[in-house]
C-alpha cells in the first residue's frame, strides 16, 4: 500500500490535528460514496460519469496521499478510454481492494479511529 504520510504531515501542519483529521475523514468519506457511485455508473456503462467520477476520486485520493488509489483509478481512468470491460472490471476490484486498506491505513497513521 503506497501512502504518502509527507501529505498527511502537511495537512495536520497546515490545519492543525483537528483541521487534519476532519479533512482526512470527510476525504475518506466522500471517497467510500465516489466508489459506490463508480460501481453503480460501471453497471450502466454511462463513460462520461465514470470519467467524472474517477477524475474526484484521483482529486480526493491526492488530497490525503493515498497514492496507490491514485494509481488505481488513473489505471482504471485509462481502461474506460479503451473501452475494455474485462480490464475496467479487474481494475475496479483492485480499486475497492486498495481503498479498503487505504481507510485503515489512514485512520491508523493519522490516529482517527479514537
Amino acid at each position: 500500500m503506497a501512502l504518502d504520510p509527507a501529505r498527511l504531515v502537511v495537512l495536520y501542519a497546515e490545519l492543525g490535528q483537528d483541521g487534519a483529521e476532519r479533512v482526512i475523514s470527510a476525504a475518506m468519506e466522500d471517497l467510500a460514496g465516489l466508489l459506490t457511485t463508480l460501481e453503480d455508473t460501471a453497471k450502466i456503462a454511462h463513460r462520461a460519469r465514470l470519467r467524472a467520477t474517477i477524475a474526484e476520486i484521483c482529486e480526493l485520493a491526492e488530497q490525503v496521499g493515498l497514492t496507490s488509489m491514485v494509481r488505481a483509478a488513473r489505471h482504471l481512468a485509462q481502461c474506460v478510454e479503451q473501452d475494455d470491460p474485462v480490464a475496467q472490471s479487474a481494475v475496479m476490484a483492485r480499486l475497492g481492494r486498495i481503498a479498503e486498506r487505504s481507510l485503515t491505513e489512514v485512520w491508523d497513521l493519522g490516529d482517527l479511529s479514537s
